[in-house]
């Protein structure tokens, strides 16, 4: 059994080390670097000390400003590589654009890392949103949010396909007409851990067809509760299907709140980048449907500090309290981020990690 399926304690994640700043859209010269150096030593720091999978975000092209934040992405598919074969036993994710990525290349990629990790390899589909990246490719956005999807699951009906079938096969369909398509070497157990990030209602129910987790974004545990509650009710009535969700977190932790606030308020105030900021939060609302008219309108220092996500600013205490409160809202795991994933990572193991394994949270590794 995939260590992630096991249904053994709440999981936590690394989200998006693989760009420069990390989810911070900040000028302060501490910032993650996202190089290949920092991501080894933090794939080896979190494969030891028990985070239980790396998730890296797929980009092109930067966000302006100051930093133009995101300009420099490692891909994910072969840091994957890198990744599995330096690691014991960590999930190692590769974000997948479907627009952009062929399926029978896809396959054979993923079933490749997957060899390579001995069935540590998953990954994260994504149907897209990002209209200027959607230019640079020489593709069209698709305007309709159902189009999308609709390829979205095409493309993976197609890879599925090619995990589990013997010998050749055609396919026909409305994105891809393929002929004589076969896949060696398969995936070490059958598919791989699937993933889907997606926020709109058509996210959320691709998800529930297909993923063994939902990745979505909430205002925190309270209206979370209900978003878990939702994709598992679809997943179990539409599709007879059981689903997990992840939702995503930035960490600041320290010795007290008034450090915690303190450092929060230096990068993500007085040295963010609002201009990255700024475009980062109007592509949001143009093309996607991540964030609610809503949220967009209120989470500005949100997006400064880690994208969006929900905080998780204080004491090891209250960070393992905030983590709880996500637990028993329903969610199977969740992702986090912090300014300097290597150096901030090890403290966070060693104060948090804990108190959360005494709470019945998490299980030890």
């Amino acid at each position: 059994m995939r260590a992630l399926a096991d249904g053994k304690g709440f999981k936590l994640g690394l989200f998006s080390a693989n760009c420069s700043s990390g989810l911070a859209v900040t000028r302060v010269p501490e910032r993650w670097s996202g190089s290949w150096a920092d991501n080894l030593r933090l794939a080896r720091l979190a494969d030891e000390v028990g985070i239980d999978f790396l998730l890296p975000i797929a980009r092109w092209i930067g966000y302006g400003g100051d930093t133009n934040f995101h300009e420099s992405v490692l891909d994910p598919v072969t840091l994957a590589a890198a990744q599995l074969a330096e690691t014991r036993r960590i999930t190692v994710f590769s974000t997948i654009h479907t627009a952009f990525n062929h399926p029978v290349v896809v396959a054979k990629q993923l079933a490749t890392l997957d060899r390579i990790g001995e069935g540590r390899a998953g990954i994260n589909i994504v149907a897209g949103w990002n209209e200027p990246e959607y230019r640079a490719m020489g593709v069209a956005l698709p305007q309709d949010h159902d189009d999308r999807y609709a390829l979205a699951q095409e493309w993976w009906e197609v890879i599925r396909r090619i995990w589990a079938e013997e010998g050749r096969f055609d396919h026909a369909g409305r994105f891809f007409t393929l002929e004589g398509v076969e896949g060696m070497p398969k995936p070490v157990d059958g598919p791989l851990p699937v993933l889907n990030a997606g926020s709109s209602d058509q996210g959320r129910r691709f998800a529930a067809r297909n993923a063994d987790f939902a990745f979505t974004i909430v205002g925190g545990p309270a209206d979370g509760a209900e978003v878990v509650r939702t994709v598992q009710e679809t997943a179990r009535r539409s599709y007879d299907r059981r689903v997990g969700v992840f939702t995503l977190g930035h960490v600041v932790c320290r010795p007290t709140r008034r450090e915690a606030e303190e450092f929060l308020r230096y990068y993500a105030e007085e040295n963010a980048d609002w201009a990255a900021v700024d475009n980062l939060m109007r592509l949001q609302g143009l093309h996607a449907r991540s964030f609610t008219p809503e949220m967009l309108q209120t989470f500005r220092s949100r997006f400064a500090a880690g994208h969006g996500s929900c905080p998780l600013i204080g004491t090891p205490d209250e960070v393992a309290d905030e983590i709880t409160r996500f637990h028993e809202a329903g969610f199977a795991g969740m992702t986090l981020a912090f300014l300097d994933y290597a150096e901030e990572l090890g403290w966070f193991a060693q104060e948090v990690l804990p108190r959360l394994e005494a709470r019945g949270v998490r299980v030890p590794v």
